[in-house]
């Protein structure tokens, strides 16, 4: 009886198509539409990733994001898509990079009719002139709040906590974290997982109306805290926070494989928006509204395995 009752008010099969690949959202985002009995497509640059995305019972489409055609064609026949605009480390301008790649979304659901949308924006997309990817995620934001009869939520997470993995080598060897900021600075911090999950939410029910703006934070604290929480975790009470200048931040980024405009827009003008206070006006003011559940002291777990398995 419980499993006819189930299957009577089950949620409508949609036909849905996810950018992303395989990244640390998407995938998850992937396995519960399926389990959820959606139809899902996935777009790929990574022709190596076809086979995992079919065990995934998902529908791979191969191509770029930058190619509006195959975009359009992926869109196609789709009722709702989730977005995200994947880095172009080789792009010369990067702010360009995603408020074209955000247009082309735009004009491709416009021509496809798709109806629901949920866009991964970020934390500072209030500002227009916003540093970092900030002021282009604004305009990613209003080009896609200018479509007609499409419901939009734009999701806005903090800074994500797995990116903390890619300073493992730096608290192994040299006992130190840090970024071109006080460690007196708070920081909204946000596991993909929990990206993943609210993107899952307004996609299942079709709750999004309209045009509407979540916060998607799982947690706040200032470095000093994250120094304590991540090196208790390994066991290494050496570990001290560290604030680097614009300019030692940008040389350490490039030297580790970074290209200049990355490291630019994504850490160094983050970090001056963090201290200026500018990335996190609008969030402090809606933080009611804020979503997320993974606290820092849960994601030390995941941390620890990691460091542990670390070269």
């Amino acid at each position: 009886m419980y499993l006819d009752l189930h299957k009577k008010f089950k949620t409508k099969e949609m036909k849905i198509t996810v950018t992303g690949s395989l990244g640390n959202i998407s995938r998850i985002l992937i396995e519960k539409l399926v389990a959820g009995g959606h139809n899902v497509k996935v777009i790929t640059s990574n022709a190596s990733r076809v086979a995992e995305i079919e065990q995934l019972q998902a529908v791979p489409l191969v191509g770029s994001v930058e190619d509006y055609d195959f975009v359009k064609d992926a869109f196609a026949g789709s009722e709702a898509v989730y977005l995200m605009i994947p880095p172009s480390y080789g792009a010369t301008d990067v702010k360009q990079y995603i408020k074209t790649i955000g247009e082309q979304y735009a004009s491709a659901i416009k021509q496809t009719g798709v109806k629901y949308v949920v866009n991964l924006s970020s934390v500072g997309a209030h500002l227009e002139n916003g540093l970092g990817p900030t002021g282009a995620n604004y305009y990613v934001e209003q080009q896609l709040n200018k479509l007609e009869g499409v419901n939009v939520l734009h999701l806005r997470p903090g800074m994500f906590l797995t990116n903390f993995y890619g300073a493992i080598p730096m608290m192994k060897y040299h006992s130190m974290l840090g970024n071109n900021f006080s460690g007196a600075v708070r920081l909204p911090l946000t596991h993909p997982a929990d990206i993943a999950n609210a993107a899952f939410n307004a996609l299942n029910d079709l709750s999004i109306t309209g045009k509407q703006v979540q916060y998607v934070v799982s947690d706040e604290q200032d470095g000093f805290s994250i120094v304590e929480t991540l090196s208790r975790a390994i066991g290494n009470p050496d570990v001290k926070w560290v604030e680097f200048s614009d300019d030692q931040l940008l040389g350490a980024l490039t030297q580790n494989g970074f290209s200049a405009q990355m490291a630019k827009v994504y850490m160094v003008e983050i970090g001056v928006a963090l201290r200026d206070g500018s990335f996190m006006e609008h969030y402090n003011k809606n933080k009611v509204a804020a979503t997320g559940i993974t606290t820092l002291q849960e994601f030390a777990k995941e941390f620890t395995i990691a460091y542990q398995y670390s070269n």
